[in-house]
C-alpha cells in the first residue's frame, strides 16, 4: 500500500473542476482532500456522542423520563464505560474492513439511536411495573451514542486521514482540527437553537436525518485507502523520520506487541489524563467558577480564549511535528496542563483565570496532534484501527470516570481542590517519566 501526499489548495482547486469519473476517483491527485473533507465531516458529525452534544439534552431527558440529575449522570457514566470496552474489538473492524463501512455504518447507527432516544418517553410510558426502566432505556442510549459517535465513527474519521497521507500527516490533522475545535464550540449554541425551535425530539430527529444523508454520501465518496501505487516522492525539509516507508509502517506491530512496549503506555495515559482532567472541568465548569464567587457568564467565557490558543497551537505544532520527533511535544503538552491546572487553583485572580485559559487551551492543541500521530508514528498502519481503539477505549473510560471523580471531591472536601491536586501529581508523574524514557523509544521503530 502506497499513501498519497497532501497537494497545495492552489494546485487542487484547479483539478476539481473537471469532471469526475467515479471509478477513477482514487487516481486524482486532489483525491486525499476529498478524504480529509469526510474526515473532517466525521468529527462534526460526532456530535450527538460527545459530551458537550448530549449535554445539551439532559434537563429534557430529566424531565421526561422523571429521573434525578444524579440518575441521569450516573446512567451516561455506565453507557460510556460499557461503551469503552467494546472500543478495541471496534477498532479491530477498521482493520479488516477499512473506514469507508465504518464511517458510514456508525453514522446510520448513531442516527438510529438517535431516533430511539426521541421515544423513550413513550417507550417507557406502556410499562408501568417498574421505576428502573427509564434509567435502563436511557442507559441504552447512552451506550449507543457513545460507543458509535464518540468511539466509532471519530476513531474511523481519525484513522482514514492518516491512511491517505503520507507526508505532512501533521498539517493536514491540524487544519482538519481547526474546523473540528470551532464545530465543537459552536455545537451547544447550535443545537439548543434546534431544541428552542423544533423542540427536543424534533433536534433529534434533524440530527438523525442529517446522519443518514452523511452516511450515503460517506459510503458513495470515501474508499479505504489508494488502489493505485505512485512513486514516493519527498518533499522538501523532512528528516529521515519521514523518507521512506518502511516495513513498520506497512506492516505494523500487533496490538500484543505494543501492550508490552511502555511508550504505549506513557502516552495513553497521557491523553487519557487530559481526558479525565478536561472533561471533569468543561461538566463542573459553571460550580467551580462559583466557588470562587464568579458567575455563568465568566465561566462560560473561558472556552472562547481556550479554544483560540487550542486552535492555533494545533495547526503550528501539526505542522512542525511532521519533521521532529513527538517526545518535545508530549512534554510540552504535559508541562502545559500542569500550568493551567496551577491557574486553576488561583481561579480568583485574573492571572489564575488567563493561565488556566492559556495552560489547557495550549495542551488542548498539542493533545490533538498527540492523539493524531504518535501510534502511527510509532507501530505503523496495519493494526492502527485495534491499537487506536485500545487509546480510545481509555480515553473514553477516562473522560467518564473524571466528572464523577470530581463530584467526590466536592461531596468529601466541600471544593474541588482534592481531585485538581491529585491530577496535578498524576500529570507530574507523567512528565517525569516522559523526561526519563529512552530517546530512542521516542521515534518511529
Amino acid at each position: 500500500m502506497v499513501a498519497y501526499h497532501a497537494q497545495p489548495f492552489s494546485k487542487m482547486l484547479p483539478a476539481m473542476a473537471t469532471q469526475l469519473q467515479p471509478h477513477s476517483l482514487t487516481s486524482r491527485d486532489w483525491y486525499p482532500w476529498v478524504i480529509w473533507l469526510f474526515s473532517t465531516l466525521g468529527f462534526l458529525f460526532s456530535v450527538p456522542g460527545q459530551t458537550m452534544g448530549m449535554g445539551v439534552f439532559t434537563d429534557q431527558f430529566i424531565e421526561v423520563l422523571g429521573l434525578s440529575r444524579t440518575e441521569l449522570s450516573l446512567a451516561y457514566l455506565m453507557g460510556t464505560l460499557l461503551s469503552a470496552a467494546c472500543l478495541t474489538r471496534a477498532g479491530r473492524w477498521f482493520d479488516v474492513y477499512g473506514g469507508r463501512p465504518l464511517i458510514a455504518l456508525s453514522s446510520v447507527g448513531l442516527a438510529i439511536v438517535l431516533f430511539y432516544i426521541s421515544w423513550l418517553d413513550f417507550i417507557a410510558s406502556l410499562f408501568t411495573d417498574g421505576s428502573a426502566l427509564p434509567w435502563m432505556l436511557i442507559l441504552v442510549g447512552y451506550f449507543g451514542v457513545r460507543f458509535l459517535g464518540q468511539g466509532v465513527l471519530t476513531s474511523a474519521s481519525r484513522n482514514i486521514l492518516l491512511i491517505w497521507f503520507l507526508t505532512r500527516r501533521g498539517l493536514v490533522s491540524g487544519i482538519r482540527g481547526v474546523f473540528v475545535s470551532f464545530g465543537f464550540a459552536l455545537a451547544p449554541l447550535g443545537l439548543a437553537a434546534l431544541i428552542g425551535l423544533y423542540g427536543w425530539r424534533g433536534a433529534l430527529w434533524l440530527l438523525g436525518l442529517g446522519l443518514v444523508l452523511f452516511a450515503f454520501f460517506a459510503w458513495s465518496f470515501v474508499r479505504n485507502r489508494p488502489i493505485e501505487p505512485q512513486p514516493l516522492k519527498q518533499e522538501s525539509g523532512e528528516d529521515s523520520e519521514n523518507q521512506s516507508l518502511n516495513s513498520t509502517e506497512v506492516l505494523g506491530l500487533s496490538l500484543s506487541e505494543v501492550r508490552r512496549r511502555p511508550i504505549f503506555w506513557l502516552y495513553a495515559a497521557s491523553l487519557s489524563m487530559h481526558a479525565l482532567f478536561g472533561t471533569a472541568l468543561t461538566f463542573h465548569i459553571v460550580s467551580i467558577f462559583e466557588q470562587v464567587g464568579l458567575g455563568p457568564d465568566r465561566a462560560f467565557s473561558y472556552f472562547l480564549p481556550a479554544a483560540i490558543f487550542s486552535t492555533v497551537v494545533n495547526l503550528l505544532a501539526g505542522a512542525a511535528a511532521d519533521s521532529r520527533p513527538l517526545k518535545p511535544f508530549l512534554v510540552a503538552m504535559l508541562v502545559a496542563f500542569l500550568l493551567g491546572a496551577w491557574g486553576l487553583t488561583y481561579l480568583d485572580r485574573a492571572w489564575g483565570y488567563w493561565l488556566l485559559a492559556a495552560g489547557f487551551g495550549i495542551g488542548g492543541g498539542l493533545w490533538g496532534v498527540l492523539s493524531n500521530l504518535a501510534f502511527v508514528r510509532f507501530f505503523g498502519l496495519k493494526h492502527l484501527g485495534e491499537i487506536s481503539g485500545l487509546n480510545t477505549a481509555l480515553t473514553v473510560s477516562a473522560s467518564a470516570i473524571g466528572p464523577a471523580a470530581f463530584s467526590l471531591g466536592l461531596d468529601w472536601s466541600g471544593s474541588y481542590q482534592v481531585p485538581v491536586v491529585l491530577c496535578m501529581l498524576g500529570l507530574a508523574v507523567l512528565l517525569i517519566w516522559a523526561l526519563v524514557q529512552p530517546s530512542e523509544e521516542l521515534s518511529r521503530t
